[in-house]
């Protein structure tokens, strides 16, 4: 099976993808490991009236959430190959992760921000915002061109 030709949207499109997704891979290692620990989980959970004696477990479980997140990004550094895997696997991860704007509970971004400071924001609005970005440009291209990576239709 042949692969489709290219368009002037297409090397753009990657180049911006792999740069997004070096950025988002970053941004989660920064999030997973250097953000979320058991002081700010402990903090985001008191914040929320919970009981905060679940921070460990629940501070592993984020953090396998996280890696596979990182995995994820890593994979939009294939862009430049142009594989329609690559594509929907990018597309998936980036929907998924801008969902977080509003899937996180606003107690983590209470206490991450009283913990760090604006400081300790930027990694999550930025994954998270750009994610939703790109995603929406990766679907406004599949929308126009109707082919992974905006490529031009086969004859």
């Amino acid at each position: 099976m042949s692969q489709a030709p290219a368009t002037a949207w297409t090397r753009p499109l990657q180049i911006a993808t792999v740069v997004c997704s070096l950025v988002f891979t970053v941004g989660t290692i920064l999030q997973n490991f250097l953000i979320i620990d058991l002081e700010m989980l402990d903090r985001a959970l008191r914040l929320a009236g919970a009981d905060p004696a679940g921070a460990p477990g629940f501070l592993t479980g984020l953090r396998v959430v996280g890696c596979v997140y990182i995995v994820g990004n890593a994979v939009g550094l294939l862009a430049l190959r142009g594989k329609a895997w690559t594509f929907w696997v990018v597309l998936a991860v980036n929907v998924t992760q801008a969902a977080g704007v509003v899937v996180i509970p606003s107690a983590v971004f209470d206490a991450s921000a009283s913990l760090y400071g604006p400081a300790g924001l930027l990694p999550s609005l930025i994954t998270d915002g750009g994610a939703a970005l790109l995603s929406l440009v990766l679907l406004g291209t599949l929308v126009v061109f109707r082919r992974p990576w905006a490529m031009a239709k086969l004859d």
